[in-house]
């Protein structure tokens, strides 16, 4: 599988050539499953009698929030700080997850579910979660070829998606 370059940023190492147009299918198919079940048929939707949306709003917005927050800071970390040569980036919000931008969709895409409980959008959920951390094993082969030592120290004290709990 060859590498997709970014032009104009020579400091990125790449990232697999499907993650971006894979990402777009996924989020197309999620907003299908999501809006259908939520708003239209009502298929897996059940929940929702349980639980007020007042509740529903309350963890739904800060976890939308945080991943807005991620993603955010990970876009601007990898592609509005300006950087002489490639490196290990291990500052901001790289210091809580080593792929900020994808932990951000993540919780975009639970945030969205616990509007709604939609239980057909939770087990889709799941796909997407499948396909990020095989995105993400992907880049990180790439990383650790690139930057060896660095990279792998790095990886011992920062979780790949979700931040560790404890520190080594």
């Amino acid at each position: 599988m060859s590498t997709k370059k970014h032009s104009g940023h020579s400091h990125l190492t790449g990232e697999h050539r499907w993650g971006d147009a894979g990402q777009l299918i996924l989020f197309v198919m999620f907003m299908g499953i999501w809006i259908t079940d939520s708003f239209i048929f009502h298929y897996s939707t059940s929940l929702l009698e349980g639980v007020s949306s007042y509740i529903r709003l309350a963890v739904a917005v800060p976890v939308l929030i945080a991943g807005w927050i991620l993603a955010r800071g990970g876009m601007k970390a990898v592609f509005g700080t300006p950087r002489e040569k490639p490196g290990v980036i291990s500052t901001g919000v790289f210091r809580l997850v080593r792929h900020p931008i994808y932990t951000g969709a993540i919780l975009f895409y639970l945030g969205s579910i616990v509007m709604t409980l939609s239980l057909a959008s939770a087990v889709f959920w799941l796909v997407i979660i499948g396909f990020y951390i095989f995105i993400c094993r992907y880049e990180e082969s790439i990383l650790t070829e690139a930057f060896g030592s660095d990279y792998m120290e790095y990886k011992k004290k920062t979780g790949m998606l979700f931040p560790k709990l404890r520190s080594h």
